[in-house]
């Protein structure tokens, strides 16, 4: 089973495999982090044993967030002697709009 953690923003994103997680913890984020990513596993059928390798958003973002999910992440990886990938924003697919033109950008009037 693949993991994917994003604590970047105030919303933790967990993915494992394909099933999709948007959670808010809030300032509550390294007192729970771990006990939803247990139940998640769980409501999977899953135990962290099944975790075969982890990918991290690393970056940009909330710094706290960022701490306390990269602690999380090299804990595991270390403990269960797993891969662990790093992503950053840089990396994610974004879709730019097409205008059909060039876009027309006027100086502002102040």
């Amino acid at each position: 089973m693949k993991l994917y953690l994003d604590t970047s923003t105030p919303q933790t994103i967990l993915r494992l495999d394909e099933t999709e997680y948007r959670i808010d913890l809030g300032n509550q984020l390294a007192e729970k982090l771990l006990q939803v990513l247990h139940q998640k596993l769980q409501e999977n059928h899953a135990d962290w044993t099944d975790i075969s390798e982890i990918t991290f958003m690393a970056g940009p973002g909330s710094f706290t967030g960022l701490r306390i999910g990269s602690a999380i992440v090299n804990t595991l990886a270390d403990q269960l002697d797993i891969p662990l990938f790093k992503s950053t924003g840089e990396q994610v697919p974004v879709i730019l709009p097409d205008y059909g033109r060039p876009a027309n950008i006027t100086p502002p009037k102040k």
